[in-house]
C-alpha cells in the first residue's frame, strides 16, 4: 500500500508530559503539515490535588466548578508551552495556543451539572491556516470562551470538532490500540467502523467510560468534514502504521 506520508493531519495527544515526550520524536519526524491538540488530564488532576481541590467525572468528562477554572487553564497553558518547546528544538517550529487567541475557539456549555465544561461552536480556520503556510505548527489547548468567561473542553472533544472544520483526518492517539470488542482483551481491536456500527456497540456498553468522547469526537469530525478519524494507541512510526491501515480504528461515517 503507497501512502502519502506528506498528508496533512490533525493528531491528538495525551495530556502527560512524559506521554507526549515519547510521541515527540515522532511528530517531528513526520513530513507534513500537522495540527497538534493536547490534553493535560494528569498534570490537571496533580494541580487541583495539591490546591485541595477534588476531582470528579461523568460520563468520561471533567467536572470543572467555576473555582477550578483558573487552575485547569493555567496547567494547558503552561503544558502547551512546553511540548511546543520540545518540538520546536527538534526541527518541528510550533507554536502554542489556547482557544483564547485570536477568537480560536468559540465554545457554549455542555451541560450545567458539569461546571464550565464547554463544547466547540465555532473554529477560526483562519489563524490555522496562516500558521500552516507559515511552515508552523499550531499547538492548541483544549480552552474554549462563551460570552462569560473560558470553558474546559474535552480535548478529544476540541480535536474532532478542529478536524472538521479544516477538513483533516484525525488521529487521536491514546493508551489503547484502539476499539476493543472485548476490553480486556488487545487483540480484539476493532479495524473500522461506522456510525451506526459505534451506536451499537455504545448501546451494548462495549465503549464505555473514557472511550465514549473519543469516539464520539471521531464522529463528530467525520460529520463536520474530516474525511476519516482514527483511534489508536502512541509509539513508534504509529503516524505511518495509521495511514496504512496497520493500527487503530478507523471510524467512518458510512
Amino acid at each position: 500500500m503507497i501512502v502519502a506520508m506528506e498528508q496533512a493531519l490533525l493528531v491528538k495527544i495525551g495530556g502527560s508530559l512524559k506521554e507526549a515526550d515519547d510521541l515527540v520524536e515522532e511528530i517531528s519526524a513526520y513530513p507534513g503539515p500537522l495540527v497538534l491538540v493536547h490534553g493535560g488530564g494528569p498534570r490537571i488532576a496533580e494541580w487541583l490535588n495539591r490546591l485541595g481541590f477534588e476531582t470528579h467525572f461523568h460520563q468520561g468528562l471533567r467536572i470543572t466548578p467555576p473555582e477550578q477554572m483558573e487552575v485547569v487553564e493555567m496547567v494547558l497553558t503552561t503544558l502547551g508551552k512546553h511540548l511546543a518547546d520540545g518540538l520546536s528544538k527538534r526541527g518541528r517550529p510550533s507554536v502554542a495556543l489556547t482557544g483564547r487567541d485570536a477568537g480560536l475557539l468559540e465554545a457554549r456549555l455542555l451541560d450545567p451539572m458539569l461546571g464550565r465544561v464547554g463544547e466547540v461552536t465555532r473554529v477560526n480556520t483562519r489563524v490555522l491556516q496562516g500558521l500552516l503556510q507559515a511552515g508552523l505548527t499550531p499547538l492548541i489547548a483544549p480552552i474554549g470562551l462563551d460570552a462569560q468567561d473560558s470553558l474546559n473542553i474535552n480535548a478529544d472533544i476540541a480535536a474532532g470538532a478542529i478536524a472538521g472544520a479544516l477538513g483533516l483526518p484525525a488521529i487521536f492517539l491514546t493508551d489503547v490500540v484502539g476499539v476493543l470488542r472485548d476490553p480486556k482483551d488487545p487483540t480484539s481491536r476493532l479495524v473500522q467502523l461506522n456510525q451506526s456500527q459505534v451506536q451499537a456497540l455504545l448501546q451494548e456498553g462495549i465503549i464505555s467510560g473514557g472511550m465514549i468522547p473519543k469516539v464520539e469526537a471521531a464522529l463528530n469530525a467525520v460529520q463536520k468534514g474530516a474525511p476519516w478519524a482514527t483511534i489508536a494507541r502512541g509509539g513508534r512510526d504509529i503516524l505511518r502504521g495509521v495511514l496504512e491501515g496497520r493500527a487503530g480504528t478507523r471510524i467512518l461515517e458510512q
